[in-house]
């Protein structure tokens, strides 16, 4: 039994395959120009609905048609009332339109759901799918810590941590914005921080399970204004973004004892973070597992026929 799922998030299209135990997935980040800090929803709709046909031919070209049992889509950012986003209508709509074709069950889960069970799963724990668990969820809109519990064959989130304000993802791009880096700038700084091994960082709040990020915005930009320097205002923001994350994850470790802590979301590919918090023994999600991508929801809807 082989599945596909489909995830056109705000800024990158994917489509993928899954099998049961591998799987493929064929993604692509929507163009954002120069200097830009996103795209608005419009602009997605129009570039996801030029790039799934060509992903999809791609991913479809060596799979047999017959061996697709079902069809997953992500409809929303969280499963949560009241969230919505215009452009998860385009892989909605393809996602219906194979599944009519193919005669096949169609299943929905949130863009959220999908980044916990791909993390899962690239790393080799798919056993927490079915236990109670914490996890981060770091990108460019959401820095959330979650307590994770099973339902049914797929997962319950609910928020009990994370930023009051702007996101870990918005900070890295507004200061990717300021070192003129490309968006979105996460790798791009990852890299340009790299010979910084012990960084500057600016001390964030973190009484308990939540803090502000939008105070180190401009500590980030004082600093630059008065180094000059964009490798340390690059480790520097990245290394406060790991302090308030460290510190967050730490009481909540106390909160929940005994669970483990999963990241997922593209932020938490970043080196730095990987680096600084392995001591607490976290489960990482493979980089590329932690960007935007559509495997989590095939897995998630081999799951749901499995049940």
């Amino acid at each position: 039994m082989s599945t596909v799922g489909f995830d056109t998030s705000n800024y990158t299209t994917s489509v993928a395959f899954f099998d049961g135990t591998a799987g493929e997935n064929c993604s692509q980040l929507l163009p954002v120009g120069q200097g830009q800090l996103g795209l608005r929803q419009s602009d997605a709709i129009f570039h996801h609905t030029k790039s799934l046909p060509e992903l999809s031919g791609r991913l479809f070209s060596h799979i047999p048609q017959d061996c697709i049992h079902a069809v997953g889509v992500s409809t929303r950012p969280r499963a949560v009332e009241g969230s919505y986003m215009p452009c998860f209508l385009v892989g909605y709509s393809h996602a219906k339109m194979l599944s009519d074709v193919l005669k096949v069950p169609l299943f929905s889960f949130s863009h959220q759901q999908g980044h916990v069970a791909a993390s899962l799963w690239s790393a080799d724990r798919m056993d927490l799918m079915d236990t109670p668990h914490l996890a981060w969820h770091l990108s460019g809109g959401t820095t959330e810590l979650l307590l994770v519990e099973p339902e049914g064959k797929s997962v319950r989130c609910q928020k009990i941590g994370g930023t009051t304000d702007i996101s870990a993802g918005q900070l890295i791009d507004r200061t990717g914005q300021l070192l003129g880096l490309p968006f979105p700038a996460g790798k791009h700084l990852d890299a340009l921080s790299q010979g910084e091994s012990t960084p500057d960082f600016f001390r964030v709040k973190c009484p308990e399970l939540q803090f502000s990020l939008s105070g180190v915005q401009n500590q980030v930009e004082t600093y630059y204004e008065r180094t000059g320097n964009r490798e340390k205002t690059a480790a520097f923001a990245l290394a406060s973004v790991v302090w308030a994350v460290e510190k967050a994850t730490k009481n909540a470790m106390k909160a929940y004892p005994g669970l483990s802590v999963v990241f997922s979301g593209g932020v938490a590919s970043n080196a730095m973070l990987r680096k600084n918090l392995a001591y607490l023994q976290p489960v990482f999600a493979q980089p590329q597992y932690s960007t935007d991508n559509a495997m989590g929801i095939a897995i998630l809807t081999h799951r749901a026929m499995e049940g």
